[in-house]
């Protein structure tokens, strides 16, 4: 099939009109061509450009992850994102506008929490992240709110005591109301609150907090009004704010690998990864499109200098050609072409046999025509006389013999991947032997301990595909044993994987005792284990996912995005004594956990201790008093009385909380520089000192601290630390001391 153009000039109308205009070239992709043929433009009023295509799986869109669905059923129709609730309300060049999702937390008068939601949102696999227009806002006057990605975490801190401090002019200032910028190029979030009070000091005019995601630009907060009605302040914000999310071709690729930029248009590389195609200057259309960008102006300065059109005007009048008459066929040119969607009239070669020589059977394509030998015929080219000749009698039999050749080829294939598969079959069973899948089945089925949460048996095809192939992006840490990755399960559950660096089968022993102990342990304040997968090449535990980060990094990182205050400080040293007495005492089988340190303990999204890094724990029967183990540890924390005798008990774990809680009370590390620049010794520098001098000594960003619970604080610390563990508290006590301690 040809492609003419001059068809549809002849069509066109040339009245002109009554009004000027420019001519100007555009890259936008909602000019001239729009869409595949035979796909769908619009879904209502809402414009859909190729690479997006309406219709999940119809081949309309550049792939998959640029499908979208137009749901006829709502009036007017809406637009979603493939198979998602995801609503879109604008297509742009380089920008998507979406629907929001609001994360909100009420309490009552007695401070407990009457209503929840926290937003979360995936852009995995998709085009999109998340653009910096955007800002993350959070509504409230007790209200500590975070965003947590894979690679970023910020928020801020709405505050305000009484109703009148809090402005109406539109604007987040801080009090009632605050934003913070994010980074470029995310690509999920989670969003939480944090409440010191749980509003019971501000509860008559502020029950209710508040955060999202947003355009900046669109939200504007009305102080008082919305901070004490949030049914209306979510369904403003629904309606009015959506999220600008950023998209590009080529997912992680460049303009060096570009493959989809179309004629007369070049590539541009993104801000971040994948690239954009733009039509050249002086060129208009879809620059996706096969039919590429077009020169609308050249074709009708073509047409009017044309002999048939100059022929027609009188040659006394002149021939000059109002500009209005070129606008009117420019335009006219470009509505034709979106109309046609390739910019171009189909004719159909097949019935003009006399220009279009076929002498067989003839089919019409796009840009041309198919001409292949009829049934019974063969040879060179059909579109000769003498193209195709007859197929001899004989030639039945060489078509039989290619026939067995085809079918022992697809049988030959079919066995190869059946050898392949049973190969990997006998390969993962092998790895699953090698990395203890059988051990652990046997600690399991044994009576050591009852096993209150079966872990489950992840397949390697499942870590892969939840952590994108284990892409560098998705990497969160590197712990003592591997790599820590963040991954979403199919459900849609995010999870934290860790994946063993080396195959080594004398940790294998370690790397199974983690998942024993970790098996045994429901405890919010714990981190909890969803199982493991022993089919791979190196062994995995699959954990859920804590992404605040670390204690370590609250306490000593000068650019942690948030306020380390002192009663959230202490939240969290009772926290992690709660966990530990669970473990010394609650449990089945006690468990040592002998490397209790800062930067093993993780902080929920709402700043809750988890303590996590079991692989060099210890289980051991209620009638033993210690254990003899070679010695492991971090130094700083390790306990001394250990160290020299090599007996563990839980006094072990009590001496490495005492310098997590002397971290928490002064902001050091557990070994430090002093001014003169000697490396000393945390526990050192505080046994040397009294009650007093400590309370000196603390970190400044905690001075304000009530100074009584300083100093208990600071002698409850000491007594752990003592360098005779008979002397040392147990962990059930210091739980309870330190609850006491928070309640003065």
């Amino acid at each position: 099939m040809r492609l003419l153009f001059t068809l549809v000039l002849f069509t066109l109308p040339l009245t002109p009109q009554s009004s000027g205009g420019n001519l100007q070239s555009s890259t936008a992709i909602a000019r001239g061509n729009i869409a595949k043929r035979g796909c769908q433009t619009h879904c209502g009023n809402l414009t859909v450009p190729y690479p997006f295509g309406i219709g999940v799986d119809r081949g309309c869109s550049l792939d998959e992850s640029f499908d979208l669905n137009c749901s006829s059923t709502e009036n007017p129709p809406k637009l979603f994102y493939g198979s998602t609730y995801i609503e879109i309300y604008n297509i742009s060049d380089f920008e998507v506008r979406v629907s929001n999702d609001i994360s909100f937390t009420c309490y009552n008068q007695k401070g407990n929490v009457d209503g929840q939601y926290n937003a979360e949102f995936v852009l995995w696999n998709t085009p999109f992240s998340f653009s910096q227009k955007n800002k993350f806002t959070v509504i409230g006057c007790d209200d500590l709110g975070s965003i947590i990605t894979t690679n970023f975490s910020t928020g801020c801190w709405g505050t305000c005591n009484e109703k009148n401090e809090v402005s109406d002019d539109e604007h987040c200032s801080g009090n009632g109301c605050c934003q913070t910028s994010i980074a470029k190029g995310l690509k999920d979030y989670i969003t939480s609150f944090f409440s010191f009070d749980n509003h019971t000091k501000i509860q008559s005019f502020n029950p209710c907090g508040m955060a999202f995601l947003g355009e900046e630009d669109r939200f504007k907060f009305l102080g008082a009004s919305d901070l004490n009605n949030i049914d209306e302040l979510i369904d403003k914000t629904l309606s009015s704010v959506p999220i600008v999310l950023y998209w590009v071709i080529g997912g992680n690729g460049s303009c060096k690998e570009a493959t989809e930029c179309k004629g007369n248009s070049f590539c541009k590389n993104a801000d971040i990864s994948g690239y954009h195609c733009i039509c050249k200057e002086g060129y208009e259309g879809n620059p996706y499109l096969d039919a590429g960008c077009q020169d609308f102006l050249a074709l009708c300065v073509d047409f009017f200098s044309s002999s048939s059109f100059v022929s027609a005007i009188d040659e006394k009048k002149g021939t000059f050609v109002d500009m209005l008459q070129m606008r009117d066929c420019y335009d006219s040119l470009l509505s034709a072409a979106a109309s046609t969607t390739n910019n171009a009239y189909d004719i159909n070669e097949c019935e003009d046999k006399s220009k279009y020589p076929c002498h067989g059977d003839c089919s019409n394509t796009p840009g041309g025509y198919n001409c292949t030998c009829p049934h019974g015929y063969s040879g060179g080219d059909p579109k000769s006389r003498s193209g195709c000749l007859r197929v001899r009698k004989n030639s039945k039999l060489l078509v039989l013999f290619w026939g067995h050749c085809y079918s022992f080829s697809i049988f030959s294939l079919w066995l190869v991947k059946v050898v392949h598969k049973r190969k990997l079959k006998k390969l993962k069973a092998k790895f699953f032997k090698r990395n203890g899948g059988l051990l652990l089945q046997q600690q399991l089925s044994s009576g050591e301990g009852i096993v209150d949460h079966q872990p489950r048996f992840f397949t390697s095809t499942e870590l892969e595909k939840a952590t994108g192939q284990f892409g560098k992006d998705r990497i969160l840490g590197h712990g003592g044993q591997g790599t820590v990755y963040k991954g979403m399960l199919a459900d849609g559950r995010i999870v934290a994987v860790k994946k063993s660096t080396i195959v080594d089968e004398r940790q294998v022993e370690a790397f199974i005792n983690e998942v024993f102990i970790l098996s045994q342990i429901i405890h919010k304040n714990v981190v909890k284990l969803l199982g493991s997968c022993l089919e791979s090449e190196v062994p995995m535990l699959v954990y859920e996912f804590v992404g605040n980060g670390t204690l370590f990094e609250f306490i000593h990182d000068e650019n942690y995005e948030f306020p380390t205050l002192w009663k959230l400080r202490l939240q969290i040293a009772t926290e992690i004594a709660r966990a530990l007495a669970y473990l010394h005492s609650v449990t089945s089988i006690p468990i040592y956990h002998r490397d209790i340190k800062s930067s093993n303990i993780l902080l929920d999204d709402k700043f809750r201790a988890k303590v996590s890094d079991f692989g060099i724990s210890k289980s051991f029967s209620c009638n033993q008093t210690h254990l003899s183990t070679s010695v492991k540890g971090t130094m700083g924390y390790l306990d001394p009385e250990y160290f020299q005798s090599s007996h563990l008990t839980d006094k072990s774990d009590v001496y490495s909380f005492g310098v997590v809680l002397l971290e928490l009370l002064t902001g050091k590390d557990p070994i430090f520089r002093t001014h003169d620049g000697e490396r000393m010794s945390l526990v050192t520098f505080v046994l040397s000192m009294e009650d007093e001098q400590v309370v000196e000594n603390v970190d400044d960003r905690v001075s304000d601290a009530p100074k009584e619970q300083l100093i208990a604080v600071a002698n409850l610390a000491k007594r752990c630390i003592n360098l005779n563990g008979m002397l040392r508290p147990n962990m059930k006590d210091v739980a309870t001391e330190l609850e006491a301690i928070r309640s003065c």
